[in-house]
């Protein structure tokens, strides 16, 4: 079968840090070439979607701004349609605070407005921001997070990501969040798919993350591969609760999957 669409994580399926993946680049221009629509969807919240783009066309794969999709994105736009009136206490970089505002979302940091905690992955996260937390999340807050990674894939290995954030917050507080809204949820597989103009059921998606993106994939009955140059290896396939239709060494061996299925 032909791909309606195809989408690709960024962090580890793409590049690595400031690395781009051997290979990446040509296997992209073939999936445009096969008359797929091409999305670009990371679970990273700390650049907006044209500093990705951007990134993106330096590497030497063309991009626009509308072809790349992130939680930081995702989360806007949901709240924007859900909460658009709610202060929202965000724990998270700039990217996504201005994400955020940039949809309407009022942003504060007074626990006594708060109406909903966004969690996020937070290089400066401490005590403060912990403090704040803890004051603002009661029975009546929105309590969500824009992704559930552990780690994110950098050139020299990982570093933390917003389930260290996630984690603490949950521990002082006592509440389990209310809702992902990043990868794997169904509010990010709806976004992608409708700016894609495809059905689940048409779309491929390509990731290094068996419990983001493969799961993503698998649950919502896309077609699935898994790329070894991430967060999950070989060794993670065997425990999974979600096994990948296909398993590539990298992104360079995917225009073998297109020239069978395309």
């Amino acid at each position: 079968m032909r791909f309606d669409g195809i989408i690709f994580d960024l962090d580890g399926t793409v590049y690595r840090g400031d690395r781009i993946v051997p290979g990446a680049p040509a296997a992209v221009e073939q999936a445009r070439a096969a008359g797929s629509n091409v999305l670009f969807l990371s679970n990273n919240p700390t650049k907006r979607p044209p500093e990705y783009a951007d990134r993106l066309t330096e590497f030497g794969i063309p991009t626009d701004d509308e072809d790349v999709l992130n939680s930081a994105a995702i989360t806007a736009e949901w709240l924007e349609a859900n909460h658009p009136d709610r202060p929202a206490l965000v724990v998270g970089e700039q990217p996504l605070v201005a994400e955020l505002e940039d949809a309407g979302i009022t942003v504060t940091r007074d626990p006594r407005r708060t109406e909903i905690v966004v969690v996020s992955m937070d290089r400066s996260f401490d005590y403060e921001t912990l403090q704040l937390a803890l004051e603002a999340v009661d029975d009546e807050t929105l309590f969500v997070a824009t992704n559930p990674d552990r780690t994110c894939p950098v050139e020299d290995g990982e570093i933390p990501d917003a389930a260290g954030m996630i984690g603490a917050i949950e521990g002082v507080t006592g509440r389990s969040l209310d809702r992902v809204l990043g990868k794997p949820s169904s509010t990010a597989v709806e976004i992608a798919t409708t700016r894609m103009g495809c059905t689940p059921e048409r779309c491929l998606l390509v990731g290094d993350r068996l419990e983001t993106d493969i799961e993503m994939g698998v649950r919502s009955g896309m077609t699935t591969a898994l790329v070894l140059t991430g967060a999950s290896d070989e060794t993670d396939l065997a425990s999974a609760p979600y096994e990948p239709n296909y398993v590539f060494d990298s992104i360079v061996d995917l225009p073998e999957l297109l020239s069978v299925g395309g």
